[in-house]
């Protein structure tokens, strides 16, 4: 069976988005699937609004993802992977928040020096052009992440989500990729909700 790429697009400040991408990482262990990782950006979603959903009057969340974005176009996406891997690895960080960037990178086997990246408007082109290619996939009315895949039959697939406080594997993570892909690819499906947000199980 031809492997599917999966483009995985993540804001890496957002708990819910690392436990859905631990999810896909089991789902590459169960189903032939190829983890694209992308850079979308709440900062740059959020833009205009009149409220702050994000709570970040300062600015902070475009430090971590301008980081990404750096790490993304100047090493590649598999690089983007290892370090988002490193920022949430829960022995480095606080458990609620990302660990240290520059250590996060060493980690990955990248420059320390793309921290600085951070604190620049750099790569602020690059996290731009990223995100929007998230939207053309399925509009500025979704969070982070945002989910895309080509099936074997030719038909583009993209999702909000899902929405997962704790990381399914083995066969559970398969399953709820199959359910995920049949649905999304359902004509005319829009949305399924359940219960309130538990909190993460980082």
């Amino acid at each position: 069976m031809r492997r599917l790429i999966v483009d995985f697009w993540l804001d890496p400040a957002c708990p819910y988005t690392w436990v859905t991408s631990r999810w896909l990482v089991e789902v590459a262990k169960v189903r032939p699937v190829e983890v694209r990782w992308r850079v979308m950006s709440l900062s740059v979603l959020n833009e205009g609004r009149d409220d702050d959903p994000e709570g970040d009057p300062e600015g902070y969340l475009w430090v971590p993802v301008r980081v990404c974005a750096a790490v993304q176009q100047e090493h590649g996406h598999d690089a983007l992977g290892r370090f988002y891997a490193e920022l949430w690895r829960p022995e480095h960080n606080s458990g609620d928040w990302i660990g240290d960037l520059a250590d996060a990178l060493e980690r990955a086997g990248l420059p320390r020096d793309l921290a600085d990246a951070g604190t620049t408007t750099t790569y602020d082109t690059a996290v731009r052009a990223s995100h929007a290619e998230a939207m053309r996939e399925l509009g500025p009315h979704v969070g982070t992440p945002i989910i895309a895949t080509t099936t074997p039959a030719g038909a583009r697939v993209a999702f909000f989500g899902p929405v997962i406080s704790q990381v399914p594997t083995g066969s559970a993570a398969g399953d709820l990729w199959d359910g995920t892909l049949l649905v999304a690819g359902t004509p005319g499906f829009h949305e399924l909700k359940a219960t309130t947000h538990a909190e993460p199980q980082l």
